[in-house]
């Protein structure tokens, strides 16, 4: 599989250098020159399958002959180590729990996945690489944890200073080895812009790669709970649809290749905070990002998505294509509170607020009586304690991942300006 950049100017690439390099030499995104859907009786008999089967069948063509199919049946049994449930809570809808991983958040599978073929790609390389990535809150925990003790591998992670909770916060600076922090004055755009910055710098790009889902390792392995859901609920002969909580839109973006694979979804929803830059572009047109606005679910706080680029490309840049599969709505936190309320209150179930934008994304679209809706729920409740506390009646318990960091002492340094990520780079 060769992997080409969506803005043009650069040439074709390898998965290994895709994954390797982060982005393009032109600053594009990666992108696999082609998709080749899967078969029928696969997607039809896939209840015969383990996840572990279905991962491997689902990311092979992507990943080509560059990783050998044994180590890559070995990257994946060790990338989906946990369960993940789909629960139900009311009669045609249910919540898809992708937070049963290490640091509790759905991005532990591109960050496990990603980390491992990084290790199986350096393993011969004398140099070391650094691992440069952004976080709006829960990407940083899950690469932490993905890449500690990685040999050759070490990991600097850039999160905008008080803008993440306290638990995301602990999670990405408290691990020491290969992990370092940095504390930015900003907010995730800004984080995410010296990134790019950086890997357009001659005097330390050779080094860099990212764990963002700006990186295709990163962003492609997300497809995989798209099909274990539809395992869980193919018998049902009911339309999918997914709604998906999105900040930088790599999430949603693989669970519209995963369709592309052949997945009989119906529809899309991208369900975001007030930062409504792609809710917007629906309407009228126009792409137009914005400086992002610090809501209670932060993970989404994203003004300028990257990987809304990707979405157009699925869609040949055409607009009414993308409308007719896909929506987006924006949502207040008067709003997500409110839902996290009516949630509890109807059927028991906790919701963080990144899950609640997801059902009022599913509310909001208007499931007729032949679909079935789902809405991922992308972290656990602990990870946003405050406010889940505060809004509901509920003592959240604390989860054994979350205690081995909760008293761990913030180890973290400031950075207010590219030029300040640049020289720590360099030291």
């Amino acid at each position: 599989m060769n992997y080409f950049s969506l803005h043009h100017k650069s040439p074709t690439t390898t998965f290994k250098n895709a994954v390797v390099n982060g982005i393009a030499p032109d600053r594009g995104l990666y992108f696999p020159e082609n998709i080749t859907p899967l078969s029928k009786h696969f997607i039809d008999h896939i209840s015969d399958y383990t996840n572990h089967e279905i991962a491997f069948e689902v990311i092979k063509q992507f990943v080509g002959d560059e990783i050998p199919a044994e180590k890559l049946k070995e990257i994946i049994a060790k990338t989906v180590s946990f369960d993940f449930p789909l629960v139900k809570i009311d009669e045609n809808t249910a919540s898809l729990e992708l937070f049963h991983g290490p640091t509790m958040a759905f991005k532990d599978v591109g960050a496990k996945f990603m980390a491992q073929c990084l290790e199986y790609f350096n393993k011969d390389n004398k140099d070391e690489v650094t691992v440069l990535v952004a976080t709006s809150g829960d990407t940083g925990g899950a690469v932490a944890n993905g890449f500690l003790g990685a040999k050759g591998v070490n990991v600097v992670i850039l999160y905008p200073s008080g803008k993440v909770s306290d638990i995301q916060e602990k999670q990405l600076t408290t691990l020491g080895q290969n992990i370092k922090a940095l504390e930015v004055d900003g907010v995730f755009d800004d984080c995410q812009e010296m990134v790019k910055t950086a890997f357009l710098d001659e005097e330390i790009t050779k080094t860099l790669t990212s764990a963002n889902s700006i990186n295709v390792a990163r962003w492609l392995p997300q497809m995989f709970y798209f099909f274990f859901a539809y395992k869980a609920l193919h018998k049902t002969q009911k339309e999918l649809v997914f709604s998906v909580p999105s900040g930088n839109f790599g999430n949603i973006c693989a669970g519209i290749i995963a369709q592309k694979l052949g997945l009989p979804i119906k529809h899309f929803v991208a369900s975001t905070n007030i930062n409504d830059t792609v809710p917007n572009y629906l309407v009228d047109g126009i792409y137009n990002p914005k400086p992002s606005k610090a809501t209670i679910s932060n993970a989404m706080d994203v003004g300028n998505p990257s990987n809304f680029i990707r979405i157009l490309e699925l869609f040949n840049n055409d607009i009414e294509a993308l409308r007719s599969a896909f929506s987006s709505y924006s949502f207040t936190d008067d709003a997500t509170r409110n839902t996290m309320k009516e949630i509890y209150t109807t059927s028991g179930y906790v919701a963080d607020p990144h899950g609640a934008v997801g059902y009022l994304g599913l509310k909001k679209y208007g499931l007729n009586e032949n679909e079935f809706g789902v809405f991922l729920e992308t972290a656990h409740p602990v990870k946003f304690l405050d406010v889940v506390e505060e809004t509901l009646p509920v003592c959240v318990e604390i989860p054994e991942q979350i205690q081995k960091v909760i008293n761990n002492k913030k180890v973290s340094l400031k950075a207010a300006s590219y030029q300040d990520l640049k020289d720590f780079l360099m030291k």
